[in-house]
Order: C-alpha cells, then sequence, then structure tokens
C-alpha cells in the first residue's frame, strides 16, 4: 500500500508544481490527504478517489486503537487526566516548547487548565474511559473603558523558557486587536489548545472536538471562536473546519534586540490567529 500510494505522489506531483510531503509520516497523513484531493482534481482525476487513497492510508499507519470514542465536556475533575494527555503529547509536540525545549513547567500546566472551570472543553474518551484528545476553551471579554490595561504574560512568567513564549504572545496581543476587526461583538471563544494521543490521530478526533465546540458557542450565543495556532498543522484542522486567517506573524519576522528568537523545524513558519463566525440560536 505504502508504494500504491507513494506512486500517487510521485505521479501527481509530476503533472504539477505542488511539492507533496512523503506520507510515510503519520503525522502529515490529513495534510497529504488534502494535497492529494486538490492535485486529484488539477489532473482531472475523480477526487473522490482520494477518499479511497486516504482511507488505506490510515489503515496502514494506524495502529490498532479502540475506536469506540465519545465526546463530552471536561470538568475539573478530569485536570489531572487532561494534564497527563498534554505532558505526554502536546507539551512535547509543539513547535515552540519542542525549540525551547521546554522540559517540566507548572506554569504551562497552570495555563492550559486555568478555564477548565468554564465547562467550555471538550474530551474524547474511548470505551475503558481514557483521555484520548481535548480541546481546551476559554471566554474572552471586550475590555471596557476604564478597566486597568492586563497584566503581560511574560510578566508574571518565572520559568525562562516559557516566557520567551509567552512574550511573543504579549508580542501578538499589542500588535493585533480582535476587536477591532470584529467591532459587534463583546466576546469571542478563545480556543488554547487542542491535543490528541499520537495512536488516535489521523481519526478525524480533533474535528470533533472542533465541532462540539462550536456547538457550544452557538448555545451561549458568543459569535466568534478565535484560535491562535503556533503550529501548521493545527492551523490546517481549522482552516478545514472553515476558519479563516485574520492575523500571521513569520516567526523570521519575530525578533528581539535583533536576533530572531524562535525558529522551529518547518512546516512551521508563522504564528497565525484564525477565526469562524457562529450563528447564534
Amino acid at each position: 500500500m505504502k508504494v500504491e500510494i507513494q506512486n500517487h505522489v510521485d505521479h501527481l506531483s509530476s503533472i504539477s508544481s505542488i511539492t507533496v510531503p512523503s506520507t510515510h509520516d503519520p503525522h502529515l497523513l490529513d495534510e497529504t490527504c488534502l494535497m492529494l484531493s486538490n492535485l486529484l482534481t488539477q489532473g482531472g482525476r475523480m477526487a473522490s478517489k482520494v477518499s479511497l487513497v486516504c482511507e488505506e492510508m490510515q489503515k496502514e499507519t494506524l495502529p490498532q486503537v479502540d475506536r469506540e470514542l465519545s465526546i463530552s465536556v471536561i470538568t475539573e475533575s478530569d485536570t489531572e487526566d487532561v494534564l497527563d494527555l498534554l505532558k505526554r503529547f502536546f507539551f512535547k509536540d509543539e513547535p515552540l516548547n519542542t525549540f525551547v525545549k521546554l522540559g517540566e513547567c507548572k506554569e504551562l500546566e497552570r495555563y492550559c487548565t486555568k478555564s477548565l472551570g468554564e465547562q467550555s472543553s471538550y474530551k474524547a474518551v474511548n470505551s475503558k474511559g481514557e483521555i484520548v484528545g481535548v480541546i481546551l476553551n476559554g471566554t474572552i471579554k471586550k475590555p471596557q473603558p476604564g478597566d486597568e490595561p492586563p497584566t503581560k504574560l511574560a510578566d508574571k512568567c518565572a520559568h525562562p523558557k516559557f516566557r520567551k513564549i509567552m512574550a511573543l504572545m504579549d508580542h501578538v496581543d499589542e500588535n493585533f486587536d480582535i476587536f477591532e476587526i470584529y467591532p459587534d461583538i463583546d466576546r469571542f471563544l478563545d480556543c488554547k489548545i487542542i491535543s490528541v494521543d499520537t495512536r488516535y490521530r489521523g481519526m478525524g478526533i480533533a474535528g470533533m472536538l472542533t465541532d462540539r465546540t462550536i456547538e457550544y458557542a452557538t448555545q451561549n450565543d458568543i459569535k466568534l471562536i478565535h484560535v491562535l495556532c503556533t503550529s501548521h498543522f493545527s492551523a490546517r484542522v481549522m482552516e478545514k473546519m472553515d476558519f479563516a486567517e485574520v492575523y500571521r506573524l513569520p516567526y523570521a519576522d519575530y525578533r528581539v534586540n535583533g536576533e530572531q528568537v524562535f525558529e522551529p523545524e518547518k512546516p512551521h513558519v508563522a504564528v497565525r490567529i484564525l477565526t469562524k463566525r457562529v450563528d447564534v440560536q
């Protein structure tokens, strides 16, 4: 099957100017499927064939896992299980964490879990009760006249490596105001983190978690969902869910004292903010 897929890739690349990523990396599964779909259409072939190719790729790359999944709200009692998942995957896989070699960081743990009390975050759970994916959300309100300016995230951060990441977030906040783009909204739902167990990637779990987040926003009269993506792959997931880019900062352009601070491995080349309007009930 790998040879058959690679033949598709080689043939399609030969009839277009697009370079298709290696299909041997399971982390690139969704990206490759999307690009194959585009290329099949350009080549005059039936685009529907890509679903069969992707299905076979999933069978080839995914280990045998429990596929009986349910999506439910995360409560504060799930905190330790959520952190266990994040420590095994997100803390290691997120491009900026990887670049700075973050390691253990209690401040990142608090950052990840501080909004769980809102019950706007969701988990994917297998039949054994194990959390295999999460989306962590929190509501952000529009500042009102007379409000004190918010404290910069980096100013409150003692961990030197995580402080670099928080300083980047502060820089984005200083240079981009979402309420200027959407003057009619007074709050938005901020999707802070999406993480999926590597054994379960390629099964659409991130999309299911995002769908449930959209349902929450709809039911709670929240008109906009916002996500800041430091990873190319997370941004691609959101684009497939019809999120649109409203801000981009290439890592090469973020410099402190004239020096580039972050240079994660490609294809992670920029911080991107994507948003989606929600039809409220």
